[in-house]
């Protein structure tokens, strides 16, 4: 066996895979720490050191995913993903690079790509991202009557909510999130205005219960289908074995009837 050989199966081993798990989490411990001055004052040192060594162990890893795998390393997405987070981390902190040293904590991302579940539903999110296009579509042409509407409506008593379309627009999403929607928009509304209620109701009924939770219904069943998919990939994985297994005994079995003859 090759030294890249036993390098492959040692990153693939689900024990290394835990370690790093648990370097991350802890790495994430000590990056929060950062931001405590007490904390930095009493134990400033030692929470470098190890946020030194949790970065350490992060560059051995992708080295060694690099001479394990080859070029075959940037094929994989989640590889390209760690590639580009450890990449971040050892940019060396600057007045001018203090945004992307507060970046170092983006290394917490990494145990998405090392946790199976974490990665499907990543996955699931991503592969939604076409139909969620359509959906956002809808939902700009909605915003854009809907801002049409009540700035013609009402912007001549409320100039502050619907004085043009950007302000409209802005209140009507804070309307779709329900964030102090009726008391703090529409009853000061209505009071002026007695039959807005016709205009805000279709518009949180449409926006909030029938767009949004369409949207969530295509994140959850892009997640099935990763799910699924995922299960068809081990169930055609573990077909292979079975038939390279059965293949072998009959392989055994010839070779000892021949021999018998």
């Amino acid at each position: 066996m090759t030294i890249r050989q036993r390098l492959q199966d040692f990153v693939e081993n689900p024990r290394f895979s835990q370690f790093i798990t648990g370097v991350i989490l802890v790495n994430a411990v000590l990056l929060g720490m950062e931001t405590s001055d007490g904390l930095m004052a009493k134990f400033g040192p030692v929470i470098v050191l190890l946020d030194a060594i949790c970065l350490t162990i992060f560059v051995a890893e992708i080295a060694m995913k690099l001479v394990a795998n080859g070029r075959r390393f940037f094929l994989n997405g989640w590889n390209i993903f760690d590639f580009v987070i450890v990449g971040i981390a050892l940019v060396p902190g600057g007045a001018g690079l203090s945004v992307l040293r507060a970046l170092r904590i983006l290394r917490v991302l990494r145990v998405i790509s090392v946790a199976p579940r974490l990665r499907r539903v990543v996955e699931g999110f991503i592969q939604a991202l076409p139909g969620m296009g359509s959906v956002f579509l809808l939902m700009a042409i909605l915003f854009y009557i809907g801002a049409v509407i009540s700035t013609k409506l009402f912007s001549d008593s409320f100039p502050e909510w619907f004085g043009d379309l950007g302000l409209s627009a802005y209140t009507l999403f804070q309307i779709m999130t329900l964030e102090s929607w009726s008391m703090g928009i529409v009853r000061p509304v209505m009071e002026v205005y007695p039959y807005a209620w016709l205009f805000f109701v279709p518009f949180i009924m449409v926006t909030t219960f029938a767009v949004v939770n369409l949207l969530v219904g295509l994140i959850v069943n892009s997640m099935q289908d990763a799910h699924h998919a995922e299960d068809e990939v081990k169930t055609d994985a573990y077909r292979d074995e079975v038939l390279d297994r059965l293949e072998s005994i009959e392989r055994r079995l010839t070779e000892h009837m021949n021999s018998k003859k």
